[in-house]
């Protein structure tokens, strides 16, 4: 076996969760390795959707001006690499199994302390800002995992802070009400530090704004301080016009479909804006040219053409929606057959409630992994007149396929760990 699949399984296997949550265990490994996260000019991304593409667009639009760009992002949608990525290149084998080697003795030292031994996100963000911190990057993009004031990733203190929306998700962990969401969402705000958001709702700015004001941190809003415009959905994307106080755009193309890309593009682009405010040399004539080469996997993403199949990560209530405004802007009055495979701890009921709106016909399945709900419990749950259980999903794709006439779609959705398995599937 090699290094890097020993490396892999030894990071898997540690705990996910901890009862104490906290940052003291990061505070002590930072400590040991000599405090790599005080070396990188860090992005901190938090929300409940779009941190992944909203980190995806900045990142782009950093390389298109030449920067060096390291970015942390999860759940990964193909490879474990791909969480810690150079200028949009997954971590190579070797290279993780080194950084494995070096945090692995820290990681027992820990367990021997009061603090006990690191979780694996822990670990995993340990690994990334000792890389990074050895790497000569201009900027690195850190998206949270879970919420933002206990968040492993809460030890940076970045030239920036940008929360891009809060909905309800994770409750058992972040509270079950958007303002308690947005409280913990809130915790990334430090002292000084300039915070984008793209939260819409007036309780949840009123928290981010009353934790900013506490932080001496100043507000950038999108709908108030900046703007985007929609102009039009076409096959290669979505086109739009973002507005600032001292900027306006010529006609720019968001690849990524769906009215939420361009709300994450614009959070993007409000970020570079506040760079080039600081002083960084940022060309505005290429934003154009990084927008166009941001490309998601699993964001409503056509995987195959013949007939026409979009995978989708819609994991909770506001990216079903999303997915479905897309879909209506872009395959309105077309047959759409749905296969679907969702987690235990996900508003099921709700979410298939508003896939309803635009399915034809659906197929429950399940997959491989601890928490998958079966099939027949997901077709008990299913609103949508015609459910069919199928609980194998490579028996439930070829037999929507079987059942679709020309001009049909295939829509697959649900959990993301399922999206992954799908993506998979269809490479081989």
């Amino acid at each position: 076996m090699s290094n890097y699949q020993e490396a892999i399984q030894w990071i898997h296997s540690r705990e996910k969760f901890k009862v104490k949550p906290g940052l003291k265990r990061m505070e002590w490994m930072m400590d040991q390795l000599d405090h790599p996260e005080r070396k990188l000019k860090a992005i901190h991304v938090a929300g409940t959707n779009g941190k992944g593409s909203t980190v995806t667009y900045l990142s782009n639009l950093l390389q298109a001006q030449g920067f060096e760009v390291g970015t942390f992002t999860s759940p990964y949608i193909i490879r474990f690499n791909e969480r810690i990525s150079l200028n949009g290149e997954a971590i190579p084998d070797g290279e993780l199994a080194d950084l494995v080697e070096d945090i692995k003795p820290l990681a027992e030292k820990l367990k021997a302390t009061s603090l006990g031994e690191p979780t694996e996100f822990e670990i995993i963000t340990a690994m990334a800002m000792l890389y990074f911190s050895q790497k000569n990057l201009e900027f690195v993009l850190f998206e949270t995992g879970l919420g933002g004031r206990y968040d492993s990733t809460n030890i940076l203190q970045p030239l920036l802070s940008v929360i891009t929306n809060i909905g309800l998700d994770h409750i058992n962990v972040l509270g079950d009400t958007l303002e308690q969401i947005a409280y913990e969402k809130a915790g990334i705000i430090k002292t000084n530090v300039p915070l984008i958001t793209g939260a819409k709702e007036e309780s949840v700015l009123n928290v981010l704004k009353e934790q900013a004001s506490l932080n001496n941190a100043p507000v950038s809003i999108l709908g108030e301080d900046f703007h985007v415009e929609h102009k039009k959905s076409l096959s290669g994307g979505e086109s739009f016009i973002f507005v600032n106080s001292t900027y306006q755009s010529s006609e720019l193309l968001s690849p990524m479909k769906g009215l939420h890309q361009i709300d994450n593009a614009s959070l993007a682009l409000q970020t570079m804006e506040h760079l080039k405010e600081m002083g960084y040399p940022i060309n505005r004539s290429k934003y154009d040219k990084g927008l166009l080469q941001t490309h998601w996997p699993a964001r409503f993403e056509t995987i195959r053409t013949n007939p026409v199949t979009i995978i989708d990560g819609a994991h909770n209530e506001e990216g079903t929606r999303a997915l479905v405004d897309t879909m209506n802007r872009h395959f309105r009055g077309d047959r759409v057959h749905l296969i679907y495979s969702a987690l235990e701890d996900k508003p099921v009921e709700k979410m298939l409630e508003i896939l309803k709106e635009i399915s034809n016909v659906a197929y429950m399945t399940s997959f491989d992994f601890p928490r998958s709900m079966t099939a027949s419990e997901l077709t008990r749950l299913s609103p949508i007149p015609t459910t069919i259980p199928v609980s194998d999903y490579v028996q439930a794709i070829s037999q929507a396929k079987s059942n679709m006439k020309t001009g049909d779609v295939l829509l697959i959705t649900g959990s993301l760990y399922f999206i992954s398995e799908i993506r998979k599937y269809f490479e081989y």
